[in-house]
């Protein structure tokens, strides 16, 4: 495989790692809804991701895992990738050591692995508080070498600030929840709490689905239920009529992003939505769905790096926030994680 020098990206500290603040999701592997490709050609995209300086992968669903570790065997130092897993509870189950580690080595044999570089947890049912135990069998098992950095998924903050205060600092780092322009729960709360912990949030639904982006601007409303729109669109147009507001106030939010793109030499309305997630101090970095092999956008997302949104960008994007129910979703819906619960 050719090597090419990446293109410098914003990097941050997470556990042992430096990574890029944006990351490439796998999700998508996990249907064919959102389109096929081989994986021989799947294969081929994750590497010229890295190739240029997109080295973080993220989700276990579907062959995610497997096409990620036969491509980490495939290189010449398996430093140049990193990979984020996922241990997710839905049930209750009993616990104990045997179990936990069992979960652990599954996700390194899929990732053809010696140790999973990121695992991160997600518990279902927060009456049950058997999800400290687990972390602390997953902070023995990280002492013990077969994890590298421990995070959460899809956790509120008040279990965030438990889980971080009974295990000790430096043990969580990150945690996995939906933060947009769309959806700024985290500001109420979480973000408090990452703070507090030295936790970094990885952010998914930045782009929702697809939604912020040009190709959608002075479009009229799709029909939910047309069969054209992808598992994520359909989540997220779902949020944007029920839960923030209207599609002709989606459209005013769109132009006003078409607006400050324009004014910085033409950066597209995803670069601008993904902008605004990243000059938060306490977000690590914004997970992107590729659908690898069937439609990416490399260059488009490198355009996110260089600049940081200036005081009138962020009143010209307030002033519509303003007239949504944004701030009133986590009242509406709850906490990060709670549309799962």
């Amino acid at each position: 495989m050719p090597r090419t020098r990446p293109q410098s990206k914003e990097t941050f500290p997470l556990g042992p790692f430096i990574v890029p603040r944006v990351w490439v999701g796998l999700w998508q592997l996990s249907s064919n809804a959102w389109g096929s490709a081989s994986a021989a050609k799947i294969r081929r995209a994750m590497a010229r991701h890295i190739e240029m300086g997109y080295n973080a992968f993220a989700d276990h669903y579907g062959s995610a895992e497997i096409l990620y570790g036969q491509l980490k065997e495939s290189l010449p130092s398996p430093l140049e990738a990193v990979g984020a897993t996922k241990w997710c509870v839905f049930r209750q189950i009993e616990l104990s050591r045997s179990v936990v580690e069992n979960a652990v080595r599954e996700r390194m044999t899929r990732m053809r692995a010696t140790t999973v570089d990121l695992l991160q947890f997600h518990w279902q049912d927060y009456s049950d508080k058997g999800y400290l135990t687990a972390l602390q069998i997953l902070q023995d098992l990280q002492n013990e070498g077969l994890i590298s950095a421990v995070g959460l998924c899809n956790f509120d903050a008040i279990r965030t600030d438990e889980i971080c205060t009974q295990l000790g600092p430096g043990f969580i780092v990150s945690n996995q929840v939906q933060f947009s322009l769309i959806d700024t729960r985290p500001l109420h709360g979480m973000a408090d709490v990452c703070q507090r912990h030295n936790v970094k949030l990885l952010t998914y639904g930045t782009l929702c689905g697809g939604f912020l982006a040009d190709q959608w601007l002075n479009q009229p409303e799709p029909d939910l239920y047309s069969g054209v729109l992808t598992p994520s669109q359909r989540k997220y147009l779902d949020m944007i009529l029920k839960a923030w507001g209207s599609w002709a106030l989606f459209q005013s939010l769109l132009a006003v992003l078409r607006d400050i793109g324009d004014r910085r030499g033409g950066l597209s309305i995803a670069n601008i939505a993904t902008r605004w997630v990243l000059d938060h101090s306490f977000v690590g970095a914004v997970i992107i769905g590729a659908r690898l092999g069937v439609s990416e956008h490399i260059d488009d997302n490198d355009r996110v790096f260089g600049f940081r949104l200036t005081d009138e960008d962020n009143c010209a994007i307030e002033a519509v926030q303003a007239r949504s129910n944004g701030r009133r979703m986590i009242t509406l819906i709850g906490d990060c994680g709670a549309e799962y619960r």
